[in-house]
């Protein structure tokens, strides 16, 4: 059974969404204050956290990025905020989804369905490979899923990897956002390409010297995305 936590102020939402996902056969704990949320994400063994964005004591988006430091499980994002901003910053901060209130608990439960779904076989995917890309000095270690940049080892998550290693491994050919989607999200999970623009930006800032004159990935207006050796 697939554990869940909801970290959420309001108690009527939270327990709404709690009701539908054990109905569809999910374990769900909740939290309503930001830090006691925090304190058990971090500690606690979750496949998935629903995380609304406007909490007391510690927000959504801090608490977002302290679990991405530690864990690389779904985030589901939810807020009543509908400004761009807040969804590019969420998405930014390692969310792998943004549904703005008021949403229907079906919609919740198919995207939460969604997203284990796309995690289980991203994890199922990682066969054991041997191969290594260089590129000046980039090292991907395809084996142990490292990444070195000028010998010094930086941190990836696990989508932020796939997409570089896809990027580096299909060198000079562009790819358009929609292309990059499909190949690391798959059509079939529940997203925003806006997350393609997002997690771009997050490469170049960990692998570029300068992020704002990139060396390895362009961006070609009107087509997409070229890594370039």
């Amino acid at each position: 059974m697939k554990n869940i936590l909801i970290i959420e102020d309001e108690t009527s939402i939270a327990e709404l969404e709690r009701d539908y996902l054990e109905i569809n056969g999910y374990q769900v704990d909740m939290e309503h204050s930001g830090d006691e949320g925090l304190k058990k994400a971090l500690t606690g063994n979750y496949d998935l956290i629903i995380l609304d964005l406007m909490l007391p004591k510690v927000d959504g988006f801090e608490i977002c990025r302290k679990i991405r430091d530690k864990h690389d499980i779904p985030i589901l994002m939810v807020s009543a905020k509908k400004e761009e901003i807040d969804k590019i910053r969420g998405l930014g901060l390692g969310a792998d989804d943004y549904i703005i209130k008021p949403f229907s608990p079906g919609e919740l439960v198919a995207r939460v369905k969604a997203h284990l779904s796309r995690y289980e076989r991203l994890l199922g995917s990682r066969a054991p490979q041997t191969e290594e890309i260089r590129i000046r000095g980039l090292l991907i270690d395809k084996s142990s899923r490292r990444v070195f940049v000028n010998n010094q080892e930086v941190t990836f998550t696990t989508r932020e990897f796939d997409l570089l290693t896809f990027l580096a491994s299909n060198p000079n050919r562009v790819f358009s956002k929609d292309q990059l989607f499909e190949h690391i999200w798959g059509y079939d999970s529940v997203g925003d390409i806006a997350t393609v623009t997002v997690h771009i930006h997050k490469l170049r800032d960990k692998i570029e010297q300068d992020p704002s004159n990139p060396q390895y990935i362009d961006t070609i207006w009107g087509a997409g995305y070229r890594f370039k050796i």
